[in-house]
This record gives C-alpha cells, sequence and structure tokens, in this order.
C-alpha cells in the first residue's frame, strides 16, 4: 500500500471510493474496519489538501487597504496573452 502523500489526488480518491463501498458492506471485521476507516480519512484529509492548493494556484488572496480580504483570479506569466 502506497503512503498516502505520495498519492496523486485521482488515486486517492479512487482509493477512498473504494474502502467506502467496502465498509458500506458492513462485510469487514471491526479491526479491519477501523483501519480503512482511518485510511479513509487520511485520504480524505489529502484530497481536502490537493484542492486548496490548486485553488490557490488559481486564485489570489488579497488584504484591502480597509483589512477586507478579496480574490482574485491568479494569472501567472505563461497564461498571459
Amino acid at each position: 500500500m502506497q503512503t498516502i502523500e505520495k498519492l496523486s489526488f485521482e488515486e486517492a480518491l479512487g482509493e477512498l471510493e473504494s474502502l467506502v463501498r467496502r465498509l458500506e458492506e458492513g462485510k469487514c471485521p471491526l479491526d479491519e474496519a477501523i483501519k480503512t476507516f482511518e485510511r479513509g480519512i487520511g485520504l480524505k484529509n489529502h484530497c481536502d489538501t490537493k484542492l486548496k492548493n490548486a485553488r490557490l494556484k488559481v486564485e489570489q488572496i488579497l488584504e484591502n487597504s480597509d483589512g477586507t480580504v478579496s480574490m482574485k483570479p491568479f494569472l501567472n506569466e505563461e497564461a498571459a496573452f
């Protein structure tokens, strides 16, 4: 089993979906179900982090002079036309 940190978003999501199906079947012994649930939580957190990082790549968080926060699309030099 590969460590969670090395999984791509798609790999982690696929494994998470598989674990959920296994738990929903209810055929796992309790110890295995607990380990499966714990791995699922790790995979969910990994996916959340990957999504957050992807979002930050396309948006910049700006603090305005009045202290409020706004978002603007992130434009890197390669994307500028």
